[in-house]
C-alpha cells in the first residue's frame, strides 16, 4: 500500500487491536458509510475474563476465543489484517506495519490492551502471567507437570515433592483471587481423585497481596468474604506482604524464602507501547492520557480506548480497566469518529456507566458489587456465571462453556487437563 492514497470512495477508519474495545468500535462503525481496517497480531478475539480457567484446565482455549474474520464476516466493508504496528506518522496519517506495508487513515482507533508489569524486576520467565492463550497453556502445563512430578517423587525426595506441590499466586485483585481459587479446586479435588499419592493436605497454595485486604476495588466487606472463601478452600492468604525476589528456587516474601516450582503473576499490568508510537503523554502504567472525547490531545482524528488509555470521564471519575468499560469506550470513539468524518452531531464527552464488579472463588462462590446490591456466596456465583456466559462471543461458545460448568459442578471433573508443548519450566 502507498503511504497516502489520493482518492477513496469512503473515509477509512483503522482500528488497531481486536479486543473488547476494538470489536465494539468495528461493530458500531459497520452501521455507517465508512471503510474499516481491523489490525491484530492474533487471528482471534479472546474473552480474557475466563482465561484463568484455561490455565487451570477448566476450559479449552477454543471455548473462549473466536476467529476475528468469523466475527466480522457479515460486515462487508471491514478488512482484517493479521499484522502488528511498528510506528505511526501522525502528520501523514499513516501507519507502518511489521509486514512493511504503509496504511493510511482518516481516523485511527488504538485499543491494543495491556501486558504484564513486574515493576522493573526481571521475573517474567519465572513468574508468568496470563494475558494470551499461549500464556494460559504454559501455566496449565506447569501446574499439571508439577502434579505429575510430585506423584512420582519418592519419599526420599520429600523436599522436591514439597516444592512441586507449592503454588504461589502474586496479586490479590480479581485475577489473583480467581486463579488461587481455581488452583485450589484443581489440585484438591480432581488431583486427589486421580493421583493416589497426593491428598489435599499435601498441597500448599499461597496468595500474596501487598495491600491489607483482597479485592481493593470492591467494598471491604466483600474483600473479607473472598478471603474467608479462599481460606475455606485451603489457600493461605498473606496480606500486607511483598515479593522481594523470584528465582529458580522459589520466591522470597519479605524475609521468608518459599520453595515453589509454580509462581503465577497477577500483580500488575502496563499498557502496550501506543504512547511511544504516538509520542504522547502517558501515566505511570504507560497508558495514553486522553481527552474527554477519548482523543489524543491535539489530534482529534486519533482515539485511544480500553486498557491502553488513562480516562477521566465526564463525571470526573477514573474509568476502570475492565471489559464493559472498554466496550463503552470503543462504541463512543466510533460514534465520535463517524460524526467528524460524515458531518454528524458529535456525542460529546465520554461518560462511563458502571454496572458493578464481580469475582468468583471456586466452583460455587463469588462476590458481586452492584453498588446498590452486594452479594456473596452461591447466588453471587450464579450471577457471575450468567454475566460471563452472556458476554461471550458466539452461541457455540456460550453453549459449550455452560455445559462444561454444569458438568464440572456435578462431577468435579476438569476435562481440559492436557499437557502439551515442550517442558521448559519443570
Amino acid at each position: 500500500m502507498a503511504s497516502r492514497e489520493t482518492a477513496r470512495p469512503r473515509p477509512r477508519v483503522v482500528i488497531i487491536g481486536a479486543g473488547f474495545a476494538g470489536l465494539s468500535a468495528a461493530r458500531e462503525l459497520a452501521r455507517h458509510d465508512v471503510d474499516i481496517v481491523l489490525i491484530d497480531k492474533q487471528n482471534h478475539h479472546l474473552f480474557q475474563p475466563l482465561l484463568y480457567q484455561v490455565a487451570t484446565a477448566g476450559l479449552s482455549p477454543a471455548d473462549i476465543a473466536q476467529p476475528i474474520r468469523s466475527i466480522v464476516r457479515k460486515q462487508p466493508r471491514t478488512q482484517v489484517l493479521l499484522d502488528s504496528v511498528e510506528g505511526i506518522d501522525k502528520a501523514a496519517r499513516s501507519i507502518r506495519l511489521a509486514s512493511g506495508a504503509m496504511l493510511d487513515y482518516d481516523a485511527l482507533l488504538i485499543a491494543t490492551g495491556a501486558r504484564h508489569s513486574y515493576f522493573g524486576a526481571g521475573w517474567a520467565d519465572r513468574a508468568p502471567g496470563i494475558k494470551t492463550i499461549d500464556d494460559a497453556i504454559s501455566v496449565r502445563r506447569t501446574i499439571l507437570l508439577a502434579l505429575e512430578r510430585a506423584e512420582t517423587s519418592r519419599q526420599e525426595h520429600l523436599a522436591e515433592r514439597v516444592e512441586y506441590l507449592t503454588f504461589v499466586v502474586v496479586g490479590g485483585g480479581p485475577t489473583g483471587v480467581e486463579m488461587a481459587g481455581a488452583i485450589a479446586e484443581l489440585t484438591r479435588a480432581a488431583a486427589e481423585a486421580e493421583f493416589p499419592h497426593i491428598t489435599r493436605h499435601c498441597v500448599r497454595i499461597i496468595l500474596v497481596q501487598s495491600e491489607q485486604r483482597l479485592l481493593p476495588s470492591f467494598p471491604a466487606s466483600l474483600g473479607g468474604a473472598a478471603q474467608r472463601a479462599l481460606e475455606a478452600l485451603g489457600v493461605q492468604v498473606r496480606l500486607g506482604c511483598r515479593v522481594t525476589a523470584i528465582d529458580d528456587d522459589g520466591v522470597i516474601i519479605g524475609d521468608q524464602r518459599i520453595a515453589a516450582i509454580t509462581v503465577i503473576w497477577a500483580a500488575g499490568v502496563s499498557a502496550s507501547p501506543a504512547a511511544t508510537w504516538l509520542d504522547a503523554t502517558a501515566d505511570r502504567a504507560g497508558r495514553v492520557i486522553v481527552g474527554a472525547d477519548l482523543t489524543v490531545p491535539g489530534h482529534p482524528d486519533i482515539f485511544v480506548c480500553g486498557d491502553t488509555a488513562a480516562v477521566i470521564d465526564a463525571s470526573g471519575k477514573s474509568v476502570p480497566g475492565i471489559a464493559p468499560a472498554a466496550k463503552q469506550m470503543g462504541r463512543h470513539a466510533a460514534r465520535t469518529a463517524v460524526a467528524r468524518l460524515l458531518g454528524k452531531q458529535s456525542p460529546g464527552a465520554f461518560r462511563y456507566q458502571g454496572f458493578g464488579n464481580l469475582a468468583t472463588i471456586g466452583r460455587k462462590y463469588a462476590v458481586v458489587d452492584f453498588g446498590w446490591l452486594r452479594l456473596s456466596g452461591l447466588l453471587a456465583w450464579l450471577l457471575w456465571s450468567a454475566a460471563h456466559i452472556y458476554f461471550l462471543i458466539g452461541f457455540r461458545n456460550r453453549l459449550i462453556v455452560c455445559a462444561n460448568w454444569a458438568w464440572n459442578y456435578v462431577t468435579f471433573d476438569r476435562g481440559a487437563r492436557l499437557i502439551t508443548g515442550i517442558d521448559r519450566q519443570v
